[in-house]
């Protein structure tokens, strides 16, 4: 676009100083005529550009002139780049920063580089597993969304083989270091774990929006009714001292500590999507934790108690079958 290569010219001029037809050409990778005929554009549109004739010549800004294309502050600059800066796993995102940089005044280009190398975005969690999406697909959504373009997502569920949808790119959303994709389907509105996602291919047909769409409410919406499932079963229980910095650790804001009990336990309630889900939380903390009511969590942790009994309680392990 030739909006971009104007601005890329004078950012190219600005840093330089001093500039011949051929060096911009070779910088933006165009022809010489499209170089001259872009800096003519700079000086009809107005910027104090000025042409040289001769040995030593080229094209200057007027009295050395320099541009502050960005009119921010020094604050500003430094919170940019320090959320910029880590994000920059892409040569575009790379290509953009530079370009940044080169805008600023030469004082506060120091720090804007300084800010960029200042933070690191880890994109696997503690289990080595990836938290978000591949460079790639996270660019090709990026572009899918911005331009209203439908796809073909290719996204492994959880416990399932990946599989080809068509969909609508409507949002992207970031929800605890976790990115999601918010998009239409056949089914209606769905969300989509980016780390999940295994492959992006643009239709070039255009996104059906609902209408009045808004990415902030349409997110309330879809997590409120996952967080409501999560949420779906809640158990009284009574936890040993020694137990309960470590159940809170593992559950978070699904466990909701009441008082103290005689026998020095603590009493709480514990939060789960289903009975046999909450129980087999729970199994892992063995005696040390007392599910006093519902039933059926009472009885799921029965079961997997006796399971683990007539597994482990010889003391030679199991043959493997065929053996």
């Amino acid at each position: 676009m030739r909006a971009d290569r104007l601005l890329a010219t004078l950012l190219f001029l600005q840093e330089r100083g001093r500039v011949t037809v051929p060096e911009v050409a070779a910088e933006l990778e165009v022809s010489e005529r499209t170089a001259r005929r872009d800096l003519e554009a700079l000086a009809s549109a107005g910027i104090p550009v000025y042409s040289q004739r001769g040995r030593g010549g080229g094209w200057s800004l007027v009295g050395g002139a320099r541009t502050d294309l960005t009119g921010l502050t020094a604050d500003e600059i430094r919170a940019l780049f320090l959320v910029a800066g880590p994000l920059s796993d892409t040569p575009e995102l790379r290509t953009t920063l530079r370009k940044l940089v080169r805008a600023l005044p030469t004082t506060m280009r120091a720090q804007a580089q300084a800010a960029t190398r200042a933070g690191v975005v880890d994109a696997t969690d503690w289990s080595r597993n990836a938290v978000t999406a591949d460079a790639a697909h996270r660019s090709a959504l990026q572009g899918a969304v911005v331009d209203g373009i439908r796809v073909r997502l290719g996204y492994a569920g959880v416990g399932k083989p990946a599989g080809e949808r068509t969909v609508d790119p409507l949002g992207l959303v970031a929800k605890a270091g976790v990115d999601y994709l918010v998009a239409g389907t056949d089914k209606g509105l769905r969300t989509f774990r980016l780390s999940r996602v295994t492959s992006v291919e643009s239709t070039g047909e255009p996104v059906t929006r609902p209408p009045d769409f808004d990415l902030a409410t349409a997110w309330r919406t879809l997590s409120g009714a996952f967080q409501d499932g999560m949420y779906a079963v809640t158990a009284r229980a009574r936890v040993h001292p020694d137990a309960l910095a470590l159940l809170q650790r593992f559950l978070g804001g699904r466990v909701r500590v009441g008082g103290p009990l005689p026998d020095g336990w603590t009493e709480v309630w514990v939060d789960g999507p289903a009975a046999k889900a909450l129980a087999g939380h729970l199994a892992g903390l063995g005696a040390r934790v007392e599910v006093l009511e519902p039933p059926e969590v009472r009885q799921w942790l029965a079961r997997i108690g006796a399971e683990l009994t007539e597994m482990y309680a010889g003391e030679e392990p199991h043959a493997p079958h065929g053996s």
